[in-house]
């Protein structure tokens, strides 16, 4: 399996039987250069913000729209298990930027969760049963609109995921104002990272301590 970043919260995961991509942005909104040619077989979205739900601009490789899934349920394409689970993107019950929704992905052998633009500073017990095993963990990390780096350390405490990788904060080119990864990275104890291109990852290949892992962005 092969893990992408592109910016934001935007991913593409591609698997043996089928490649997801999750959060696609408006480039014009986030300031951001768009992928070209970006393919999928589904895309996932965790909220209706221009910086998460331009999933037009996705296509499959037959050059028709991939079906997009954007709320709680469970889903399941190409040996793809894919399981919404509702969240808040604040940490006042929504009552600031609304709800978010949470996807725990398994396929290829791994548990994938994407977190969205998570706001709570903790997730409930019925979340984190809801969530399930965790081997690779994409979570927000940015501040102002989602986790700051300490809130997003103690989410990954919950979680346990073998690879933690940040997303959600300031890159070059974002019109937004978000705190650095710099944060994240002290409060993990991962300040020498190094960033890399992409993950291709296996089981078999999943760390025995938890690792932070800063991608590129592609």
């Amino acid at each position: 399996m092969d893990i992408y970043w592109y910016g934001q919260a935007c991913f593409k995961i591609k698997g043996k039987n089928a490649t997801v991509v999750i959060d696609p942005y408006d480039p014009e909104y986030t300031g951001l250069k768009a992928p070209k040619d970006l393919q999928a077989d589904v895309v996932l979205t965790s909220h209706d913000h221009k910086d998460h739900n331009f999933g037009g601009s996705v296509t499959t490789s037959a050059g028709v729209k991939p079906m997009i899934f954007s709320q709680p349920g469970e889903y399941e394409i190409g040996g793809a298990v894919i399981t919404g689970i509702d969240s808040f993107h604040d940490n006042s019950q929504g009552s600031e930027r609304g709800k978010n929704t949470i996807f725990h992905l398994f396929f290829d052998g791994l548990d994938i969760v994407h977190l969205g633009d998570l706001g709570q500073s903790k997730l409930t017990e019925e979340q984190i049963a809801q969530i399930g095993e965790t081997d690779i963990l994409l979570i927000p990390v940015g501040s102002i609109y989602t986790l700051d780096a300490k809130a997003a350390s103690e989410i990954v405490s919950q979680l346990e995921p073998k690879i933690i990788i940040p997303m959600h904060y300031k890159i070059e080119g974002l019109k937004f104002e978000l705190e650095g990864v710099e944060g994240f990275l002290k409060e993990m104890g991962a300040e020498q990272a190094v960033a890399q291109q992409k993950l291709s990852i296996t089981r078999e290949k999943l760390p025995e301590e938890p690792q932070v892992v800063v991608l590129n962005k592609s």
